[in-house]
């Protein structure tokens, strides 16, 4: 059954997954703040619309993926956003990973129009959204989930859940809690691994499969070892997840000390011109400190 879909946000996530919602024969409408980056997917049937309103105003269901917290609200509540044609039916899935009391926040303000948000951030990075592989975080109410679960299939292999609204926002910081320490462990060991005379190469191989095995390892250890550091996903928008991390636990009263030195790694590395560089750079501070 073809349902009507808006998507705002054609990045380097929204473009590849408004695709496989086209594919799987569903009619799609799309904005972006620069329409040239929708042209691939406008030749391939989808329709252009000039604001978000616009896009939601004969939609079913809104997805949307943007960079930060000031872009949801934007797109949801700004002038032209989803909530000038809000109406009641109307679910809006938001794939951003932002601060979880403003998810709240905006939920509230759509459901006072009969519409519901639901946040649903992703991992997985570039590979996962052309894969449509990624593990989809969901937060809001069940019944609005269970509506729009087919449609997160056409994206997602993990799709889960979590609760209550902001629910899914929590669990995505969890994952950038998880990801950003492997990250500086992957780092760390290869470092060791070079200085010591090792193959790096064939350590990565020998250990990868073990207990120490893991995504980062296993994907970002050789880009580490080769010095390509191009982004899958940047430094600059993991340290913006990383403040929503920070942010939220302090409100938790939860300390986090091998999060925050991760942060502050991860700022050497911006004052060293690599904002725009992949999360695996990293490994180039460690390797820095070590000389």
């Amino acid at each position: 059954m073809s349902t009507r879909i808006a998507f705002i946000g054609l990045g380097i996530m929204g473009l590849p997954m408004a695709g496989h919602l086209l594919s799987a024969g569903h009619r799609v409408s799309v904005h972006t703040r620069t329409r040239a980056k929708a042209e691939s997917i406008l030749t391939k049937g989808a329709t252009w619309a000039d604001s978000a309103a616009r896009a939601a105003a004969d939609a079913d269901v809104v997805f949307v993926c943007v960079t930060d917290t000031p872009d949801v609200r934007a797109v949801l509540l700004g002038t032209g956003g989803v909530i000038e044609s809000a109406r009641p039916g109307l679910i809006v899935v938001d794939h951003s990973t932002i601060s979880p009391s403003a998810t709240r926040e905006m939920a509230e303000a759509l459901m006072a129009k009969g519409a519901t948000l639901l946040d649903a951030p992703v991992s997985g990075g570039d590979v996962g959204a052309r894969n449509a592989t990624l593990s989809i975080m969901v937060g809001g109410p069940a019944d609005a989930f269970a509506n729009v679960e087919p449609l997160l299939r056409h994206t997602g292999k993990t799709i889960t859940h979590c609760g209550e609204s902001g629910a899914g926002q929590l669990t995505k910081l969890v994952n950038q809690i998880l990801v950003s320490v492997t990250n500086l462990a992957v780092s760390e060991a290869l470092v060791f691994a070079r200085n010591s005379g090792l193959d790096a190469g064939k350590t990565v191989q020998a250990v990868a499969g073990g207990a120490a095995g893991s995504w980062q390892l296993q994907n970002l250890g050789p880009r580490m070892l080769k010095g390509d550091f191009a982004p899958g996903f940047t430094i600059d928008l993991q340290q913006k997840d990383l403040h929503l991390v920070l942010e939220a636990a302090a409100r938790a009263k939860t300390p986090l000390p091998a999060l925050s030195l991760v942060h502050q790694l991860f700022t050497s590395a911006q004052a060293a011109g690599r904002g725009g560089d992949g999360t695996q750079a990293l490994f180039t501070v460690i390797e820095k400190l070590s000389q």
